[in-house]
């Protein structure tokens, strides 16, 4: 088994609807993403996938929510809570399908394997597809 990580930080605010009503103070946070992809075999090239099409998804993912309110934005609008956890599985079930146009995805036994959300230096949310 092969594993690539690509990494990238955005900064944006939040502020997590609690429990019974209200919401705590909004708040911002250098989140710290990385998204881990595997694979069984590697490609033509002798790699897991190019580490620059995976930053370009993901930077496109990220880019609308640089220096956003993430409650502004959905899914985190109404019924999502944006939180690190939330954060982390909107970035992993929206690098699904990119994932699947990669060259002998299926093949290779190519998939996303985790993403990992770092708000704070102690604190990280992992989401896994399976």
């Amino acid at each position: 088994m092969f594993a690539i990580e690509v990494q990238t930080v955005f900064t944006a605010t939040h502020a997590l609807r609690l429990v019974g009503g209200g919401v705590e103070p909004s708040h911002a946070h250098d989140f710290q993403v990385t998204v881990r992809i595997v694979a069984e075999r590697l490609d033509a090239l002798q790699t897991v996938v190019d580490f620059h099409a995976v930053e370009k998804v993901l930077d496109g993912i990220v880019a609308p929510w640089r220096g956003r309110h993430l409650n502004e934005i959905e899914p985190f609008i109404s019924e999502v809570n944006p939180s690190a956890e939330r954060i982390a599985e909107r970035i992993g079930r929206l690098m699904l399908a990119p994932l699947e146009t990669f060259e002998g995805e299926a093949s290779r036994g190519l998939r996303l394997a985790e993403v990992r959300v770092t708000e704070a230096a102690s604190c990280l949310a992992i989401w896994s597809p399976v």
